[in-house]
């Protein structure tokens, strides 16, 4: 890379006996989510459903971590826009990510490192997820004075029953893969440095089974599209009522002189 070019943002797609391996590969920035990234990956989806022999897919991020989350300086410019484009905007972003639940055969999610927020909900938005004991793992949104999105409100209560999901949201509190595992969040967390081996061999399995039988299967498992819809609706408004508000600052702030926030009280 020359000096002062951009940094390269890709989703790297590699297909092999029928299962296709998609990358978020932004490791400078442990693959934070951008609209780039998002693009990229709305981009290799379509190719991979386009790809007639791909019989399953498994989603991984570059550099040793799945994403660590939605970019600050995506947070801090949405700050300044109006209501209605920062309502706009996120409903977008989602739609990105949440591409794969257009995949028609199953997805299995490869989690390394650190997954954040909206990364560690695209990886939830998967059929199955494995994840390596270790891994720095967090719904981090209450954290920063930031309502959650990318489908939180839908996929953890989905995975791990109202109450757990609950304490986990509201806390926005970091947790281990093995935990993740005993609770449900995940399929089974393995040997940090394993999670991509494991979720390729599952993949295999899967892409192995009768293809007609497996992608009907799909179907009936798969998320209720209208009640994921009206989440992320009510996500995207409660998150444009977010950005306007102090909170957001004060957690951003916080984030950057990595402290804990100080959050003023609600006036009466």
């Amino acid at each position: 890379m020359t000096a002062g070019a951009a940094p390269r943002v890709d989703v790297d797609i590699d297909v092999t006996s029928g299962v296709a391996t998609l990358t978020l590969d932004d490791a400078p920035r442990k693959n934070a989510m951008t609209e780039a990234l998002g693009d990229a990956f709305a981009t290799a989806v379509a190719r991979v459903r386009a790809e007639g022999a791909v019989r399953a897919v498994v989603v991984t991020g570059a550099g040793g971590a799945f994403s660590a989350g939605g970019d600050l300086a995506m947070l801090e410019h949405l700050r300044t826009v109006s209501f209605d484009a920062a309502r706009a905007h996120m409903l977008a972003f989602y739609a990105r990510y949440l591409s794969l639940l257009d995949l028609t055969v199953p997805v299995v999610a490869a989690v390394e490192g650190a997954a954040m927020g909206a990364g560690l909900c695209v990886a939830c938005a998967c059929d199955v997820v494995v994840v390596g004991r270790g891994c720095r793992l967090a719904f981090n949104f209450t954290t920063l004075g930031l309502h959650p999105g990318m489908g939180a409100t839908y996929f953890v209560p989905r995975r791990v029953g109202a109450e757990r999901a609950a304490e986990l949201l509201y806390s926005g509190r970091r947790f281990d893969g093995a935990e993740a595992a005993r609770t449900g969040l995940t399929l089974e967390a393995v040997d940090d440095g394993a999670a991509l081996t494991r979720a390729r061999a599952l993949a295999a399995t899967f892409a192995a089974q009768g293809p007609l039988a497996v992608r009907l299967l799909k179907q009936r498992l798969g998320v209720d599209r209208s009640a994921l819809q009206a989440a992320l609706d009510a996500e995207a408004t409660a998150q444009a009522h977010s950005y306007g508000n102090a909170e957001l600052g004060e957690g951003l702030l916080a984030a950057r002189e990595r402290r804990s926030p100080h959050f003023a009280p609600e006036p009466a």
